[in-house]
């Protein structure tokens, strides 16, 4: 281990216990996974993430998922679990089975969650990016969770009828909206998102539905960390400490 000041931008990976993991659904399939949490130090709150559409090349490893995992265990104290959803693969390896179009996918999660359970990870947090967030919205009341913070959601499998669950529930949805999303931009997503009078709702100036850049990265993870450990935002840019 070495220590040194370094700016806290791109593929740098901070200090993290990372470890390779296994999820069982309930149709039979293993999911390949990562779980990165604080080294030394209890997690005060879990990410689960969900990635973007597979057959588009989304897969745990999406950045912003990637980033999390490599920043958030050291600047947050968050644990951090991504996982490939049916069918998908990434350097990690591939899960089985097949993409199922967010329907068979609700094994995924449940599997994801039992894995929470199972390892006794606190205040657990759907964050789900494009086609994640759909499962968040469509499956995350089944859960025992804290809430769900939805990365430019385009809610095209998730209905208003979905939606409309979460009106009055105890678990916390907040919508992060970049201003030139592709799918879902600020003003239409307040009013499909307007059964939900209790959502915290983020529009971000400039932002893209990819959100490419250090800034755009940099803002929504802030953004996540002042939902989930207000108290670690918002993040450093610098890091002064050993690095694996």
């Amino acid at each position: 281990m070495s220590s040194s000041v370094v700016e806290i931008r791109g593929g740098v990976e901070l200090p993290a216990v990372r470890e390779q993991i296994e999820l069982h659904t309930g149709d039979g399939l293993t999911l390949v996974g990562e779980l990165a949490t604080p080294v030394g130090r209890p997690p005060v709150a879990t990410l689960v993430t969900l990635h973007p559409l597979p057959t588009h090349g989304g897969f745990m490893d999406s950045h912003l998922l990637r980033k999390a995992a490599g920043r958030l265990p050291a600047l947050a104290d968050l644990a951090v679990l991504r996982f490939n959803t049916r069918g998908t693969t990434s350097p990690r390896g591939t899960s089985g089975g097949s993409f199922d179009g967010g329907d068979a996918e609700r094994e995924d999660l449940a599997a994801a969650m039992a894995f929470v359970a199972q390892r006794g990870l606190p205040n657990p947090w759907l964050v789900g990016w494009s086609f994640g967030t759909e499962l968040a919205i469509k499956y995350g009341l089944e859960h025992p969770i804290r809430g769900a913070i939805l990365l430019s959601p385009p809610l095209h499998r998730a209905s208003d009828a979905d939606l409309a669950r979460w009106a009055g529930n105890e678990r916390a949805l907040v919508a992060i909206i970049p201003e030139h999303d592709d799918y879902l931009r600020p003003e239409e997503a307040r009013q499909r998102f307007s059964s939900v009078p209790g959502t915290r709702f983020i529009a971000v100036d400039g932002g893209k539905h990819l959100w490419v850049g250090e800034s755009q990265t940099r803002r929504v993870l802030d953004e996540i960390v002042a939902v989930v450990n207000p108290a670690a935002a918002p993040l450093p840019t610098e890091w002064t400490g050993p690095l694996a």
